[in-house]
């Protein structure tokens, strides 16, 4: 894909050494990098070194940053920031870039007095321009006089010097909830660089706020894409760079990182394309539109013969049961009602692998999509890695894409012959009857990811697959908090709850610890009749998460259940809950799996779109106290 405007990113943004850093940037395919100063300073080498580095990459340093405290400082502090900056541009006519950002003072000895700061500017880009240098100038969120990007630009208009424009950053503004829109009227040539960063909405004050919680667009909940737009009405059409200064990112895979990043800009950019006013200077970045989506038509488990077995006789207890053998390979189809599980254990393929490095667990979903190859395009140009299984004659090829922890994303799209991709793979078996309160649909799939990447899998499924990200939760867990946030389609036809919990004591921590990573632990059915179908399960031997008696009390007290509603949910272990529309929910959960995975039984009555959140702490307790005691159900 190419990008129309050159794409960048800060050397912070990134983990590791200076050199990792801009390997990663490099491989993850930006065309130019900004150098941040401490990147510089820890590097064992000289700037020249760092410059023809970056040029071997086939990247272009696209600004040197951050100049600080310069504007509007009492003499002789004024005389010694000149010539700190003579020094710096020695550095940047070394890393071979023409642009040095400097940032709206912090000082306490600065002056308030804009005038003096446009002079001081003034002669700082004088200077710069002697050399065939230019300098930026960004207000600071928390910048001592001027933290707002109008004042920064008044004082470049006083200034005015060629070499010296206006540098505005999506997270200075937004977090400080300043109109971005005038910024369309400034003549686009004035603006001398663009950095983009969002971040969760959060009340903390900005610098703690920007220095370890700003993410990747597309993550947050700033509307960068609206920034963006005002910034190319303005005519700018210089690089669109990341700056994101967070602890978890600096911390992760630099390359793996790194292509997240290029991934959020060109969800960004495609955004702006494809908008009802599409903005022209980014045309280009037009991609396919995302998948409708139409459900889950499967879910795949990595076992081998022992598991399979065990596995085989959990899920007959909840009343799936076996429904076909694949026609080449060592595969089960099992079935109740509208849903397939598919357990794997074939060698040499990919369930094999993952069955290797996490024991039995979910290795594939499957997504019901309208256009499966418009969908693959659309992954690939954002960096998405696809997978092609091995075949058999005669059997169906479904493209798949891998998801961040490596499971496997079908794309199933309707045959125009009107087969199933199960009569072309599997030899079926007679259908059974129906039984009570057989299944009609995957309702959501829960997936535990180990500490630091929430923000990547927000932005695979949002940018990918057009999901849209519900707000964050925290749940009580009896061993620590478990963050949630559910990925979910526009018609909720497809919900992904993400968990995360910085403790491996509680019911997310034990799943990552015991799966040795990230993964599918927690799938929810969808009844007609949950009552129904737990009886049934119950009356297989299904064991059932058991709900304490004070629980119902406490619901009687808010719902006002009758005694009749209450007893049956007591007989039963099921758990209510209520919207303020008048939706209810009933659901019921089963015992873990192997300490993996465990399923839950739901209705949903009367447009409920929740996932039953209130009753979460109930239910992790609940989980903790079948692991203390060891009652698992492992089979």
């Amino acid at each position: 894909m190419t990008d129309p405007l050159p794409l960048s990113i800060a050397t912070v943004c990134l983990g590791g050494n200076l050199p990792d850093k801009l390997q990663a940037a490099a491989a993850a395919g930006f065309a130019g990098v900004e150098i941040f100063e401490n990147d510089l300073l820890t590097f064992d080498g000289t700037p020249a070194e760092v410059g023809r580095m970056v040029r071997d990459l086939g990247l272009a340093v696209t600004i040197y940053q951050p100049f600080r405290d310069f504007e509007a400082l009492p003499e002789p502090r004024r005389a010694q920031a000149l010539d700190r900056a003579e020094r710096k541009f020695d550095v940047m006519q070394a890393l071979g870039t023409d642009l040095v950002l400097v940032c709206s003072n912090t000082q306490p000895a600065a002056l308030d007095d804009p005038a003096r700061a446009a002079a001081d500017l003034r002669e700082m880009a004088e200077r710069a321009a002697r050399r065939g240098l230019r300098v930026g100038y960004e207000a600071l969120a928390w910048g001592r006089h001027v933290n707002r990007w109008r004042q920064a630009w008044d004082i470049v208009q006083r200034a005015d010097h060629p070499a010296l424009g206006l540098i505005v950053d999506s997270f200075h503004t937004l977090c400080l909830n300043d109109d971005f829109r005038g910024i369309a009227d400034i003549p686009g040539d004035r603006i001398a660089f663009v950095q983009l960063a969002d971040a969760p909405k959060l009340d903390m004050d900005v610098l703690s706020w920007s220095r370890h919680h700003r993410c990747f667009p597309g993550q947050g909940d700033l509307d960068v894409a609206g920034f963006t737009r005002a910034v190319l009405a303005s005519g700018y059409r210089g690089p669109l760079s990341l700056e994101i200064f967070n602890d978890e990112f600096r911390a992760a895979p630099a390359r793996a990182h790194a292509r997240d990043g290029l991934r959020s800009l060109r969800w960004l950019t495609a955004g702006l394309a494809a908008a009802p006013d599409p903005v022209p200077a980014v045309a280009a970045a037009a991609l396919p539109p995302p998948p409708a989506l139409d459900g889950i038509e499967f879910l795949e488990f990595a076992v081998d013969e022992p598991s399979g077995k065990s596995l085989s006789g959990f899920l007959g207890r909840l009343g799936f049961h076996h429904a076909g053998t694949h026609r080449s390979k060592a595969v089960e189809l099992w079935r109740s009602g509208a849903v397939n599980l598919v357990l794997n254990a074939e060698p040499d393929s990919a369930a094999a692998e993952r069955f290797a490095m996490h024991g039995p667990s979910i290795c594939a979903m499957a997504l019901r999509v309208d256009d499966a190859s418009r969908a693959l395009s659309r992954a690939e140009a954002l960096l998405a890695p696809s997978w092609r299984e091995r075949l058999g004659e005669g059997e169906r090829a479904i493209p798949a894409l891998r998801a961040p922890d490596g499971t496997l994303v079908h794309l199933v799209q309707p045959d125009p012959s009107g087969r199933s991709i199960w009569e072309d793979d599997f030899r079926l078996d007679p259908a059974p009857p129906a039984g009570p309160g057989a299944f009609t649909a995957v309702d959501h799939v829960a997936q535990a990811l180990e500490p630091g990447q929430m923000d990547r899998f927000v932005l695979f499924y949002r940018a990918i697959l057009g999901l849209q990200a519900e707000p964050l939760l925290e749940l009580p867990d009896p061993y620590g908090i478990v963050r949630s946030r559910a990925m979910v389609s526009a018609d909720d036809a497809v919900r992904l709850p993400l968990n995360v919990s910085e403790s491996r004591r509680t019911a997310t921590g034990r799943f990552v610890s015991a799966s040795s990573g990230a993964g599918v632990h927690h799938i929810a059915f969808r009844s007609t009749d949950a009552a129904a179908a737990v009886a049934a399960a119950r009356a297989r031997g299904a064991a059932l998460l058991h709900i304490p008696e004070n629980y119902r009390d406490d619901l009687a007290a808010r719902f006002g259940l009758d005694d009749a509603a209450l007893e049956e949910l007591r007989r039963l272990e099921l758990l209510y809950d209520r919207d303020a529309a008048g939706g209810e929910f009933l659901h019921a959960f089963t015992a873990s799996f192997a300490d993996r995975f465990f399923l839950e039984v739901v209705e949903r009555r009367n447009g409920y779109r929740q996932f039953g959140a209130a009753n979460a702490g109930v239910r992790l307790a609940a989980q903790a106290r079948y692991h203390l005691a060891g009652m698992g159900a492992e089979g």
